[in-house]
């Protein structure tokens, strides 16, 4: 890949001077006053009084004389007591000098100043102070400008082709998306062999994923595979305060990229730029959005294939965008980047431990099957925990135990070893944590139990039990979700049965368990006293966190409602039922298991007790006498 010559000096693409200019500028000003003052002290050092010239002359000290038409140089025999081998004084009248003389005064002539004197001690400091002023002010007027007058002037960050070092052999994971925009890299590349059946590229591309899934890296990579420049902005940078500067600089964006053509834009979380018009009762800044959309849409108009410009855009809520963004001309390709697989992980785990010494015994498979879920940014975090983790215990290569102990550090959450707990708190948390891992082992088709523990993780958990799954699962059974539900339930079935009495150790289980009987109910109609009907507005299009949801308007009567609270009601206690008799079935397991928790502290799945499977139950099974135990809590 060849580089481009390198620009002319001058003014930068931005209109700003280089910043060396104030480096030469303070030195030159520096040696001027330096000469100045030289030339005035040694004038003024050299310069005497005319009687003591006279004297000079009477001594017989001088040995040149040079006569000025207002004043004498004299060259002396000797240096006197001062250093000094020429004097200067002023011619006087010398009728007047024989007089002066006569009488005993000291006279001296008053010479009128030079205008190389007065250019030295006047014109030139104000002139060094005036060009200093101008400097100054015009710094600070650049910077006013730029944020008052320059408020049009896109802030995209420009990367040059020899500045993007990212290509596509850095990103893993997803090679459906690197495939979809190998296209792009061939037809930045070679337009005329790309094109030659009638072809067209997509004028835009809308990259779709979860947060840190690396549309981003993905974006540069395209930029580093064609080699051409690479303009980055975030959607929120074009919006203002004031009415129209978004617009402006959109404009201002696409026309530096036709001049830099051809070249990448890429427009991060575009949501905040391109939400649906008309979304938002306010006026103001929803003005001011929506101009900044409708000139965005203008400039996507005015694409064609010749300008070579490919407009990149990246979002996780592509449900909020407006249509007219969407529609065939304008983002005419949307390309999924999910959560990875788990031989994707793999991959990228691959990517991310290339400079971290790992333990020969390793195998990154058996990372990638305890990470189910994670994104490339949650690896890339991932192995850093691990390695710094090998670091604290003195270690000179990264196993399977700290990358273990990272992944419980990032889904449970930091030890609290600070937090101490009381005996009966303790004995509570060790049946609650043993009451979850046993009733995983009792149920049939839960994840597998890898560890448990009672110290204290996080804001608030005060124990936790980590399951691992053993493959990538895409669907579930009722009977498999109706098994989680009882899994979470397994912590307050222990307390049920050890204690005969509920603690609030379980307010997060319960809400998760509430959650999943919801959805069961509401989303995917697995209850038959509802019906196989969808209540609510489906959320499947967002990408991000389900507590990040605007809560739903109610779309059905209060008596669905009342329907639909009852059956989630008897979903979560037909789950507590089913591990309220796992465990009273295995109650000495769970007293030994309790025991064994609170002596070790952590616990593998070897070193578990052995548990009875569960009884199949019926899939409507109504709760009896658990129900007033939930209905009063």
């Amino acid at each position: 890949m060849a580089d481009r010559p390198e620009p002319p000096a001058g003014p930068r693409r931005d209109g700003s001077r280089p910043r060396g200019t104030m480096a030469w500028l303070f030195p030159l000003l520096v040696v001027a006053a330096l000469v100045a003052s030289r030339l005035l002290i040694g004038s003024s050092r050299q310069r005497i009084p005319y009687s003591t010239f006279v004297q000079l002359l009477d001594s017989g000290r001088v040995r040149r004389v040079d006569v000025g038409t207002n004043s004498i140089r004299a060259t002396l025999k000797a240096p006197d007591a001062l250093g000094r081998s020429e004097v200067v004084t002023t011619r006087i009248d010398p009728a007047l000098v024989a007089e002066l003389r006569a009488r005993g005064v000291e006279f001296a002539g008053d010479a009128p100043n030079s205008w190389i004197e007065m250019l030295l001690s006047w014109v030139l400091p104000m002139a060094a102070f005036f060009a200093l002023w101008m400097f100054l002010g015009r710094r600070v007027m650049g910077q006013q400008a730029a944020g008052a007058l320059g408020f049009g002037r896109s802030g995209a960050k420009i990367f040059a082709e020899r500045d993007i070092s990212v290509t596509f052999n850095d990103v893993a994971g997803i090679d459906e998306a690197k495939a979809e925009l190998r296209e792009v890299v061939a037809f930045l590349k070679d337009p005329a062999s790309f094109g030659r059946l009638g072809a067209r590229i997509p004028k835009g591309i809308l990259l779709v994923g979860p947060p840190g899934t690396g549309k981003t890296l993905l974006a540069r990579a395209v930029a580093g595979e064609a080699g051409v420049p690479f303009y980055s902005i975030n959607g929120s940078e074009f919006v203002e305060l004031f009415v129209g500067v978004g617009a402006a600089r959109v404009r201002d964006l696409f026309s530096r990229a036709r001049q830099g053509a051809p070249c990448i834009i890429f427009i991060d979380e575009i949501d905040a730029l391109g939400r649906t018009r008309g979304a938002s009762v306010l006026s103001g800044a929803n003005d001011e959005k929506e101009q900044t959309l409708n000139q965005l849409l203008a400039e996507m108009d005015g694409f064609t294939p010749e300008s070579r410009v490919i407009l990149l855009a990246a979002t996780n809520r592509p449900e909020t965008l407006d249509p007219a963004l969407l529609r065939a001309g304008r983002f005419d390709r949307q390309i999924l980047v999910d959560r990875p697989d788990r031989a994707g992980r793999v991959q990228i785990l691959h990517v991310h431990v290339k400079k971290v010494p790992l333990d020969p015994a390793l195998t990154l498979d058996d990372v990638a099957a305890m990470t189910p879920g994670f994104t490339g940014a949650d690896l890339a975090n991932l192995v850093n925990e691990a390695a710094l983790t090998a670091t604290r215990r003195g270690a000179n290569a990264v196993g399977l135990a700290d990358f273990t102990a990272a992944v419980e550090r990032i889904v449970a959450g930091l030890e609290k070893k600070s937090r101490v707990l009381n005996a009966r708190e303790r004995r509570i948390t060790s049946y609650h944590e043993m009451g979850h891992a046993l009733v995983a082992l009792a149920t049939p088709g839960a994840d597998p139990v890898q560890k448990v523990s009672i110290i204290p993780h996080g804001l608030g958990a005060l124990g936790f039990t980590l399951q691992r799954p053993l493959e990538e699962r895409y669907i579930a059974t009722r009977k498999e979700l109706e098994g989680r539900m009882t899994v979470l339930l397994g912590g307050r079935a222990a307390e049920l049965v050890a204690f005969g009495e509920l603690s609030t150790g379980a307010a997060d289980d319960l809400v998760k368990a509430t959650e999943l009987a919801r959805e069961m109910v509401m989303r995917h109609g697995m209850d038959e006293t509802v019906g196989h009907v969808v209540y609510g507005e489906p959320t499947n299009a967002f990408l991000g966190p389900r507590a990040l949801i605007a809560p739903e308007s109610r779309v059905y009567s209060e008596a669905t409602a009342r329907e639909i609270e009852g059956a989630v009601r008897n979903l979560v206690a037909a789950a507590l039922k089913r591990a309220v008799a796992i465990l009273t079935r295995n109650h000495a397991a769970l007293d030994d298991g309790a025991r064994l928790l609170q002596e070790r502290e952590t616990l593998t799945r070897e070193q578990l007790p052995a548990v009875t499977l569960a009884e199949p139950q019926p899939q409507s099974a109504a709760p009896d006498r658990l129900e007033p135990v939930l209905s009063g809590r």
